[in-house]
């Protein structure tokens, strides 16, 4: 099995696991709403990340800024390690009490603010993420976006170039999925 399909599987497997842990199984399969996709590709994504922290910490703050679209699905995810590290949930409500977090998902709900809050963050070395349109090339890291053609299924969108600046790399399998965006 390649690394793509390994990837696929894993990613698929999460979604069901949503799909299980908010409402059952159903006679007809059920949309997977958008959120718990974009919780279950958030919480997978640092295995696919290498930061530039010491490696052998035994916790990931994933952060959430702004109002929390998640829903209970994060929160949910959060309550297992990611390959044996503890998985800390918070919601700060500035970007300067948010430095200290590996990952930090920018909700739509801090648009008007974005640049204000990627100038903030850009003094350390965690990965920006947000589903807000254009957020990759206005230098954020990660960007869950609707596909354009469907409006339904995802894309991943990395801007490496922002990436590089804080010394983060993304793993091989990650790249091959996602589209790399030049600002």
């Amino acid at each position: 099995m390649s690394s793509y399909q390994k990837l696929l599987c894993h990613l698929t497997l999460t979604a069901l696991m949503l799909m299980l842990l908010t409402g059952g199984a159903r006679a007809q399969p059920a949309p997977v709403p958008e959120y718990a996709v974009k919780s279950a590709l958030l919480y997978k994504l640092p295995r696919f990340v290498y930061l530039p922290r010491p490696e052998g910490g035994t916790r990931i703050q994933m952060c959430v800024l702004g109002k929390n679209p998640f829903g209970g699905a994060l929160a949910r995810l959060a309550q297992s390690p990611i390959d044996g590290r503890s998985v800390q949930l918070l919601q700060p409500e500035r970007a300067d009490q948010a430095l200290d977090c590996d990952f930090v998902f920018i909700a739509r709900s801090e648009s008007a603010q974005l640049r204000s809050i990627l100038a903030t963050l850009d003094w350390a070395p965690v990965v920006t993420v947000s589903d807000i349109e254009g957020f990759a090339r206005a230098g954020g890291m990660v960007e869950l976006a609707l596909h354009p053609d469907d409006g339904e299924s995802l894309s991943i969108l990395i801007n490496r170039r922002a990436a590089q600046a804080h010394n983060i790399r993304f793993n091989a399998q990650l790249l091959r999925l996602a589209r790399i965006v030049e600002p």
